[in-house]
């Protein structure tokens, strides 16, 4: 299997397709398998490439807590490892924070940046209701199967609950087939998000960016994208109406169609 070691982090990742490099950054407990309705899009344009941050599925999960930039010095690291210089970026929820702060950390290794459902932290950011928040993070005793489904309707639109069942069901599946996450490194991530802020910063960002965000997302309001429009000089913004949260499966064709096209637009070739 893949790995690269990051200095005392090994990262597991996979590799599809040709073409200008996209690295597909997930958010808190995922990693590559949370791509499945990406990757049968994306490695037909690009090389695309997945990975576990560290802290989630196969690569290594050390003593947290841990910081933003340590998930943006493994992504440089990476990126190294398999001598790429220059990447499109595709973040998603904590993924999308990852790219902000690789953004600003190597902003030359990044030729253009998708980034949904993302906040860039600090008192800034427009958080959850409370009661939402607390029993999101609150894993405490359950099964794999019971974190996944009690955070089901944290993730899609009670539309989408209600009407498209079957995309629920395949994330679902997904989840079950992914490693189980101890809790030491759920918690270590989780406190890189609420130590992140580089809200301030954003304005450095020259890098052409979208910003995407469903207006029913319960766990990160679409304020925040507006903010991230606002912050990062001539980014682009797109609501997608009733979305919520996990826009890589709710939103699956949108998502990806939004983000070809506009890496299209700025794909001078390598």
């Amino acid at each position: 299997m893949p790995f690269c070691q990051c200095e005392e982090v090994s990262l597991y990742y996979e590799k599809s397709g040709q073409g200008m490099p996209l690295l597909l950054i997930s958010g808190l407990s995922g990693g590559a398998w949370s791509w499945y309705g990406q990757l049968p899009y994306f490695q037909h344009h690009y090389q695309t490439i997945t990975f576990d941050n560290r802290g989630a599925g196969q690569s290594s999960t050390p003593p947290g807590p841990y910081r933003m930039r340590q998930f943006a010095a493994d992504i440089v690291c990476l990126l190294n490892c398999l001598d790429l210089s220059q990447v499109f970026v595709l973040g998603l929820s904590m993924g999308g924070m990852i790219a902000q702060e690789l953004a600003l950390m190597a902003p030359d290794r990044i030729r253009a940046m998708v980034l949904g459902c993302t906040h860039c932290g600090g008192e800034r950011r427009i958080p959850p209701p409370t009661e939402v928040l607390a029993r999101f993070v609150n894993n405490e005793g359950l099964t794999q199967e019971q974190i996944i489904d009690k955070n089901i309707p944290f993730f899609f639109s009670s539309r989408c609950l209600k009407t498209r069942p079957d995309e629920v069901e395949l994330y679902r599946e997904a989840q079950l087939l992914a490693p189980l996450q101890p809790e030491a490194a759920f918690h270590a991530q989780l406190a890189a998000i609420r130590g992140f802020n580089c809200c301030d910063e954003l304005p450095k960002i020259r890098i052409p960016t979208l910003i995407i965000t469903g207006t029913e997302d319960l766990l990160v309001p679409g304020e925040n994208a507006r903010l991230l429009a606002r912050c990062i000089s001539g980014a682009e913004l797109v609501e997608i109406a009733g979305a919520g949260h996990a826009l890589h499966a709710e939103c699956r064709d949108q998502l990806n169609a939004l983000t070809h096209d506009f890496l299209q637009r700025h794909d001078s070739g390598i």
